[in-house]
């Protein structure tokens, strides 16, 4: 594959061509707002002049609704050889575009699992996808050579590809991904009008609860209302538990000693269904999860000190797995907590405060 056209310049087909271009194949941007596309080809993405002809692969990234009217548009001009879309919702999309009588054998839907909480060209990647899952949902008659060339393009962005059907897509995207959107921002909402002494008191726990919260609300009503009722399920069974888990709270607070043995019961049982939860998420390059540990050491807010703990940690011989930063709220510091293997606390511990570094226990 040597050309592309990638039609849609927010952050997915932004990052997708940054990471084509980048691989040395030419891409050409195309958008409905103008401004969107310059700013695309601005940062390197590609060039908003037309193609002299057929591209090898057209990438649509627009909205699910816009899919078949888009794709069937391109092909009406002879855009390209194969066609892919990038939609986060894949089953209305095929329906719309079988309903158009767009050409299927030189189409497959795709769907990187990538994103952030920013939206637009400026918010784009090159390495938004690098080791990311990556869904094709080919319809019965896409051919070969068409996931094929969306193979490579999945390679070409470091991706990992996964083929699915496109009613399966959905109902796991409700669960691991739209359902959690809604369930973060309606925690946050919890905070439009709190006291500002409770907002003070936030922790690093409610800023992962609440970091997509932050995300573009006009593109996720576009998303969620291509998958509507997947989500609206799932909703319906967090509800369910939500009912539970008041029920278990409000016997905490009885008098009576039965029913608050059955409210702690109550609250323990969602805790540990949340931990069973919790450890089948893949952990590190996708690969089954592993139990690592936390060194917490406390950084001065100074240029470099990032810089010279991580050395530091190397020089030691220790990989670190993860890394989360916690802010000390009014105050110049902060806690980096080093997700290591469980052997290598103790040394690197050891080494870090010998060094001068202050380790928390």
């Amino acid at each position: 594959m040597r050309t592309a056209v990638v039609v849609g310049t927010g952050l997915i087909g932004t990052s997708a061509a940054l990471a084509l271009t980048g691989r040395g194949l030419t891409v050409h941007l195309e958008d409905a707002d103008p401004d969107a596309a310059r700013t695309a080809a601005s940062l390197g993405a590609g060039t908003t002049e037309p193609a002299d002809g057929p591209v090898d692969l057209a990438i649509i990234a627009v909205p699910p609704a816009l899919v078949g009217k888009v794709l069937a548009d391109c092909q009406r001009r002879g855009l390209a050889r194969w066609y892919t879309d990038v939609a986060s919702v894949k089953d209305g999309p095929r329906a719309e575009i079988a309903a158009l009588g767009c050409d299927t054998v030189h189409y497959i839907g795709s769907h990187p699992m990538a994103g952030r909480e920013r939206s637009g060209p400026l918010a784009a990647r090159a390495d938004l996808f690098e080791g990311r899952p990556w869904v094709l949902t080919p319809t019965p008659d896409t051919d070969t050579e068409t996931l094929n060339a969306v193979l490579e393009l999945v390679a070409l962005c470091g991706a990992m590809p996964i083929v699915m059907d496109s009613a399966a897509h959905d109902r796991a995207v409700a669960l691991v991904s739209h359902a959690p959107q809604l369930v973060s921002s309606l925690v946050a909402a919890r905070l439009e009008h709190a006291d500002e002494t409770a907002i003070r008191l936030s922790g690093q726990g409610v800023r992962d609860v609440t970091r997509i919260a932050a995300s573009n609300p006009g593109m996720w009503v576009d998303i969620l209302s291509a998958n509507a009722g997947a989500v609206a399920d799932i909703l319906e069974e967090v509800a369910a538990d939500l009912g539970d888990t008041v029920t278990a709270l409000r016997a905490l607070q009885t008098a009576e000693e039965g029913e608050r043995r059955a409210g702690a019961a109550g609250i323990a049982d969602v805790m540990r269904r949340g931990n069973t939860g919790q450890a089948r998420i893949p952990g590190k390059h996708g690969a089954p999860p592993t139990r690592y540990e936390t060194v917490a050491v406390v950084l001065g807010d100074q240029p470099g000190e990032l810089g010279r703990l991580f050395g530091e940690v190397g020089a030691v011989g220790v990989n670190i797995e993860d890394v989360a930063i916690e802010h000390s709220t009014g105050q110049q510091v902060g806690f980096v907590q080093l997700s290591v293997a469980p052997a290598a606390v103790k040394p690197l511990t050891a080494a870090l405060r010998a060094s001068g570094w202050s380790v928390r226990d």
